[in-house]
Order: C-alpha cells, then sequence, then structure tokens
C-alpha cells in the first residue's frame, strides 16, 4: 500500500474530463450567443465575438506594458544582498580593517 496522496489533477482521465467540460461549457456559451439578445450601448458590442476579442486585446496589452514597466521597476538579483551587506558594514565601524 503506497502512503503518497494522489490529487485529482495527477490522473490523466480527470485532466480530460474536466477538458469535456470546459469545452461544452465554450459550445454553450456560443450557441446562447445566437439566441439571448443583449443589450448595447455601443455599435461595436453587436458585433459577433466582440468580448472575446476585447479580452484577448485586452491581455495582450496588459503583457505588453507589464513588459515595459519591468524595464524602469525591476532590481538587481543582489539588490536585498547590497542592502544587507551595507547595513552590516556600517555596524561594524565602516569597514575599515576591523581584523
Amino acid at each position: 500500500m503506497s502512503l503518497e496522496k494522489h490529487y485529482f489533477f495527477d490522473n490523466p482521465r480527470n485532466i480530460q474530463r474536466l477538458l469535456k467540460v470546459f469545452y461544452v461549457a465554450c459550445g454553450l456559451l456560443v450557441a446562447l450567443d445566437f439566441v439571448v439578445h443583449r443589450h448595447t450601448e455601443h455599435y461595436l458590442e453587436r458585433l459577433w465575438g466582440f468580448y472575446p476579442l476585447y479580452g484577448f486585446v485586452g491581455c495582450v496589452v496588459l503583457v505588453i506594458v507589464a513588459k515595459w514597466m519591468r524595464g524602469f521597476l525591476m532590481r538587481g538579483e543582489d539588490y536585498y544582498d547590497r542592502v544587507e551587506l551595507a547595513d552590516r558594514d556600517e555596524a561594524s565601524g565602516g569597514g575599515q580593517g576591523s581584523v
């Protein structure tokens, strides 16, 4: 008897079942798009597939802006190490030949 704990997503059959549920849900939502009347505020909202396209473009813009912001917000790998070393040097008398 194995004492290793098995989780739901460890079984490939469960993943296949979950994917089938997602595909059926997506199909139902696409079918409902033809049946349900939407009260739109803007003429672009009447286009078929507007909201998925809007969401995709929004995600792409978000990733591009995040990559741009990374350039000036990101710190070096040793950012916190340098602060700790500077604090340690100050506490030990400035690091001037303390043996």
